[in-house]
């Protein structure tokens, strides 16, 4: 799709690398927002149409006229139940501060800790609270969590502790 170079971060700001959709598997699994198919997936998306199509844009941090309407309800876009979101707006500051590629450079240590723990520490039962803690935790928790996990420690508790410590809950919320 023209405009969309990183397939893991949405023109919306949702990181799609760090989404639990991205992981899944058979018809579920969602290819990211510059992945092959998403207008499948996702065919009335209208970041796509303003950010991509109209303006030749990745991300609406990029744009000039950030943030628009679409971003008027902050409080609601942070409160959404599906944890990629609530980082929605965060994401397009940084990228407007940073630049896009710097954002995603600092975005791959989230992505990078979330492959692993899936591939190493996960039982079948802790993509989901892997995802979030991605997305929510600070990139240092998530380093030393992953540390600690390696010596044997559960990574699952050792997370649920360091989210509590940064004042967050690792699950969803409806």
């Amino acid at each position: 799709m023209a405009g969309i170079k990183h397939p893991t971060i949405g023109a919306c700001g949702i990181d799609c690398g760090l989404c639990p959709r991205h992981y899944a598997d058979g018809t579920f699994r969602c290819p990211g927002c510059g992945g092959a198919g998403f207008e499948k997936v996702h065919p009335s998306c209208g970041y796509l149409t303003c950010c991509v199509k109209k303006r030749g844009l990745s991300a609406c941090g990029e744009c000039g006229e950030f943030p628009c309407a679409k971003y008027a309800d902050r409080e609601k876009i942070e409160k959404d139940s599906f944890v990629s979101h609530k980082r929605m707006f965060k994401n397009q500051e940084k990228i407007r501060e940073l630049g896009l590629d710097t954002f995603l450079a600092r975005q791959a240590d989230r992505v990078s800790f979330l492959e692993y723990a899936l591939a190493k520490h996960d039982n079948g039962r802790n993509k989901n609270i892997y995802c979030i803690a991605a997305a929510l935790l600070s990139v240092d928790s998530l380093q030393i969590a992953l540390s600690r996990a390696n010596t044997g420690e559960n990574l699952r508790g050792i997370l649920t502790g360091y989210a509590a410590n940064e004042v967050l809950e690792l699950k969803l919320t409806k």
